[in-house]
């Protein structure tokens, strides 16, 4: 099966430098709907049968222009949402103050703010793509940043400690060829 991850266009919270996690009505940016237009664009000619998206809204705003562009019904999942974040969610990138990793905690099981950890999520995505019904076609997810950073490590079947934090642009797609 061929997996499309695209990341959500661009929101006002990411204008904002403010962290999102489980925010669940940040909408996209005039540039964030022009992103979702081009990730539509690119995905046009594909043979894709099947969008899930989480169901936050600047993802499924991401997802609909999809969606229109394909003729392809969106799915909404909490399963796709962002990291949640707990307290740290609605604050700025400015106003965070560093802790320490707990002594004999690695740092993917913390739950900062209170919100999920890594393992968390990743416990969550590994559940979802076991659910993930086989299709003919391709099929596209529509996510966040981290979530979608460890949905490769999923995918790649590295465990929550070998996430790799490669910065997953705004309106980026990246495609993955799951064997079944």
């Amino acid at each position: 099966m061929i997996l499309h991850l695209v990341r959500h266009g661009q929101s006002a919270w990411n204008l904002e430098r403010r962290l999102q996690g489980q925010t669940p009505d940040v909408p996209l940016t005039e540039q964030g709907h022009a992103e979702a237009a081009s990730v539509a664009e690119l995905l046009a000619g594909r043979s894709v049968s099947a969008i899930w998206s989480s169901d936050q809204v600047r993802a499924l705003q991401t997802a609909d222009a999809v969606s229109r562009a394909l003729g392809v019904p969106v799915q909404a999942t909490p399963a796709l949402r962002e990291q949640g974040l707990g307290r740290l969610e609605g604050l700025s990138y400015d106003d965070l103050i560093e802790e320490p990793v707990p002594d004999g905690v690695h740092i993917s099981e913390v739950r900062w703010g209170g919100g999920e950890s890594v393992r968390d999520v990743h416990e969550r995505l590994t559940i979802f793509m076991a659910g993930l019904p086989d299709v003919d076609g391709e099929v596209v997810l529509v996510s966040h940043g981290d979530t979608l950073r460890i949905l490769l490590a999923v995918l790649d079947g590295r465990d929550h400690r070998s996430v790799e934090w490669h910065e997953f642009g705004n309106g980026e797609v990246r495609t993955h060829n799951l064997a079944r």
